[in-house]
């Protein structure tokens, strides 16, 4: 009997299975040429579907050549439509993929930099983004400028001025899908082979793949619990920018001193290059109010990179630049050239979103939540490990560092730890210098319930004392 396994708990429609499958079954060489496949009637029968969702993906099958049909004779596969693959196992059918996902649901993920998902404030955004796709007019619909909305702009440089201290024109703002776009755009508009960056060490492995990408080499600077060792930049080098995370840094934490950020603006001036600011979720800090930015005080050397997937989701896709004055232009060709513009629809929600002042009581409502997550994180890790653990860079955001006297974690200890249906982030796997960091692991607790923190914390603890 000729069977295919369809699922009606997928989102994926019945027909898209069944064509998917036979599909796929025939690019793979499962079903041969001159194969004749199941009537209609027999195959809906076996399946238990209806008889029109075979007959739907056998007709888009035979349009797209998979089949020949032949009136009275049956359906067939056609003759050249066989494609050698060099490694199946790369092609995972959806429910393979789908057994994956489910097979995940037990494991704990401290993953940094990831909100609570579940108090994505839906009633209020769903409100308004209904509001903005019935009321507003046609044209939200067709394509848009490069740089983003002008409602949008407008009320960010509002909403930036007032909360950060960012000091620009919304002329100088370009919405960009999510941070990691504003920092392809930096390095496309900044960037060429042989060029040399400064940047801090550790720092996300995202940022070191984009900006190394175009050939460009990283010259790293140590952070200690202040951020950038800026008294270590060097006199004989000129790069083309200095990338920090200067209000929480990523991955230990730190607050760089007005003292520090003088001295990176007065190296930045000597050698005529530009500071790169990602200030990914400073808007969480749980002691005294956020730390202004340090492009307030320097506005035409600062290039500001900021994002709401840590503010309210990920999946939103939108951030943001802000440039000087003399490099905005040429980001917008850039922009356009990338990918036209970013959604017009989220935009304007977005835009609606602060402007009704949302934002900031979400902001206010999830700083709590997350003080109390962080907070129980400490009290986990201090409860199973006692003195054997050192907290760093909690004072803001969605993660912590924890040191650990005499653990390594190699991956060895990261497999053991896997094992236990956890998953932890070592620091070193963000380090450009190699091995100043072996005992330290990131947690991110932004997305974690309390039960799912102490219960992870209770399976780390169990997976070091077994190793």
């Amino acid at each position: 009997m000729f069977w295919l396994p369809v699922d009606r708990t997928l989102d994926m429609p019945l027909i898209r299975q069944v064509y998917e499958q036979i599909r796929l079954r025939i690019l793979h060489g499962e079903l041969q040429a001159e194969d004749r496949l199941p009537a209609t009637r027999e195959l809906a029968s076996n399946l238990g579907v209806s008889r029109n969702v075979i007959i739907e993906a056998y007709e888009q099958l035979i349009a797209e050549g998979y089949l020949v049909g032949f009136q009275g004779s049956g359906t067939y596969v056609a003759k050249g439509a066989y494609l050698k693959q060099e490694d199946k196992d790369e092609f995972l059918s959806l429910f393979e993929m789908n057994q994956h996902i489910e097979n995940d649901t037990g494991v704990i993920d401290f993953r940094s930099g990831i909100p609570a998902l579940d108090m994505f404030p839906r009633k209020s955004w769903g409100h308004i983004a209904k509001q903005v796709c019935i009321e507003t007019s046609q044209s939200i619909f067709g394509y848009d400028h490069p740089e983003g909305r002008t409602e949008l702009r407008l009320v960010l440089a509002q909403y930036l001025k007032r909360t950060r201290g960012v000091n620009c024109h919304p002329d100088q703002l370009v919405i960009t899908s999510g941070a990691t776009q504003a920092f392809s755009l930096i390095a496309n508009l900044l960037l060429s082979s042989e060029d040399e960056i400064i940047i801090e060490d550790p720092i996300t492995n995202e940022i070191q793949t984009i900006f190394s990408s175009s050939g460009t080499s990283l010259y790293p600077i140590p952070v200690d619990e202040y951020g950038m060792k800026t008294d270590l930049l060097p006199a004989n080098k000129r790069p083309k920018f200095i990338f920090v995370t200067p209000s929480h840094q990523f991955p230990l934490g730190g607050t760089l001193p007005i003292q520090r950020r003088i001295q990176l603006i007065h190296f930045a001036r000597n050698t005529d290059c530009y500071i790169i600011e990602d200030d990914y979720d400073s808007e969480f800090r749980y002691q005294g109010t956020p730390v202004s930015s340090l492009q307030g005080l320097d506005p035409e050397r600062v290039i500001y990179v900021g994002t709401f997937s840590k503010i309210l989701s990920p999946g939103l896709r939108l951030g943001y630049l802000i440039l000087p004055p003399s490099l905005a232009q040429k980001c917008k060709d850039l922009k356009w050239f990338m990918d036209l513009h970013t959604p017009s629809l989220e935009q304007l929600t977005l835009a609606h979103f602060i402007d009704g002042n949302y934002l900031e009581r979400h902001i206010r409502k999830m700083k709590k939540v997350y003080q109390v997550r962080r907070d129980y994180i400490k009290s986990c890790l201090k409860q199973e490990f006692s003195n054997t653990v050192t907290i760093l860079g909690d004072s803001t955001g969605l993660h912590l560092v924890a040191e650990f006297e005499d653990i390594v974690f190699s991956e060895d200890i990261l497999s053991k730890i896997t094992e236990h249906n956890v998953k932890v982030y070592p620091v070193e796997s963000h380090a450009i210098q190699k091995g100043n960091h072996t005992n330290k692991i990131i947690l991110g607790y932004g997305n974690l319930s309390k039960e799912e923190i102490k219960e992870g914390i209770k399976r780390l603890k169990c997976a070091l004392t077994t190793s």
